[in-house]
């Protein structure tokens, strides 16, 4: 849609929230700075509560269609607002976070649906409490581990959440935030896993171990991280039985969810590269690879298509999305940012394919009309609905 058609539809708190994040952004001192964001979380907390609509993502949209730095602003403010929450519970003032502990697996069966057993809540939720949060701090879990397609869809949901569960935590309510169903492809070999929960502390009290003064040295993150993970593998080793997982520490649901972004990726790439060599049984020195940028106007995503040396036809195929502003700009600048290329390239030879064609230009994203699979380039930079040989068997082995 149009900037100006969606400019014309903006609602009256919409049009507010751009114009305190403007305000904002154009701000000469941290008086002024501190000013507008009090106005401005003020605002946002009316908005999250409010039951009509998606007021801030519409805010959003239409700051990014102008290319606004206030869009940046109110993202971070926004995130800030949905995941966290300030309150009072019989006169005692509360901080609420909404965090989550991504678990990363992949395989070359198919991936298990990772139920937790009541056992494993309560060891996972203990976990926590003594490895990652301060000892004043008050936990409440959901007692399953929910895929990407579960999580909150807006801010508005996120702030629910947060709220259901620390009531929840206080004994203030017996139900829990309703999930949604998981709709996960069956031949889906690496995916993340979400550990959700929310953390209070009474207000103004250290929240993670991390911000506490310890004798001599508080603990760093870094070694609550490896302590978290050892125990995650410990507790569910037996539910990820033929995978290699990878735990990420809990952390602010915003943060933590854009860290399993950044992580799925290159392990998708290497499952899907590992089932073609083992399930498929075609060595990497028999596959090649080409990648072509995808998107409209910018770079929405790399699509990787896979071909053996015998003939140009697109056999498999990965996505690779495009996760920051940088990612989607199509000429890589030399300021030491990240070659998406170059990183997709590497990735690919490690994993024994060297023969690796980078296609010029933005391609159209295009997908399958009848099943909705996209198309891949292959070695010509022609398009192609990825097809196996009718010899091998596309469905992962369950090992579970």
């Amino acid at each position: 849609m149009p900037a100006r058609s969606r400019s014309s539809a903006l609602s009256r708190t919409s049009l507010s929230l751009i114009a305190l994040a403007e305000a904002l952004s154009q701000s000469g001192s941290q008086l002024e700075d501190r000013w507008w964001q009090q106005q401005l979380g003020e605002a946002l907390d009316k908005a999250l509560s409010a039951r009509q609509g998606h007021t801030v993502e519409t805010a959003l949209d239409h700051l990014l269609d102008q290319r606004s730095p206030a869009y940046e602003i109110l993202v971070e403010q926004a995130e800030a607002h949905s995941e966290s929450l300030a309150f009072t519970h019989q006169d005692q003032a509360y901080e609420a976070l909404l965090i989550s502990a991504p678990l990363l697996a992949w395989t070359r069966y198919q991936l298990p649906a990772g139920r937790l057993t009541p056992q494993h809540q309560q060891q996972l939720s203990d976990l926590m409490r003594t490895t990652v949060l301060t000892p004043d701090a008050r936990l409440q879990l959901l007692p399953e581990l929910i895929r990407f397609d579960q999580l909150p869809q807006s801010f508005r949901e996120s702030r629910g959440w947060v709220l259901s569960l620390a009531q929840h935590a206080l004994g203030a309510r017996r139900d829990l935030p309703a999930v949604r169903a998981a709709d996960t492809p069956e031949d889906l070999l690496a995916d993340a896993y979400f550990l959700m929960g929310v953390a209070i502390v009474p207000q103004g009290q250290a929240l993670f171990q991390w911000q506490t003064a310890q004798p001599g040295q508080p603990p760093s993150r870094a070694s609550t991280t490896a302590l978290w993970a050892e125990g995650c593998a410990r507790i569910t080793e037996s539910l990820f039985t033929g995978c290699l997982t990878e735990y990420l520490p809990p952390e602010a649901f915003y943060t933590s969810t854009r860290q399993a972004d950044q992580g799925i990726r290159p392990l998708t790439l290497k499952a899907a590269i590992t089932w073609l060599q083992t399930a498929a049984h075609i060595p990497g020195t028999d596959l090649r690879a080409a990648i072509v940028a995808c998107g409209e106007q910018a770079i929405e995503e790399y699509r990787i298509g896979f071909c053996t040396r015998q003939n140009n036809d697109v056999i498999y195929g990965c996505v690779w999305p495009s996760l920051s502003r940088e990612e989607s700009t199509p000429e890589q600048g030399e300021d030491g940012q990240v070659d998406t290329w170059d990183t997709l390239a590497a990735l690919l030879r490690e994993s024994g394919i060297q023969d690796v064609r980078r296609l010029p230009g933005l391609q159209a994203m295009e997908f399958c009309e009848d099943c909705g699979t996209p198309y891949f380039p292959n070695m010509l930079g022609e398009m192609q609905h990825p097809e196996l040989p009718e010899e091998i068997d596309p469905e992962p082995v369950q090992f579970h």
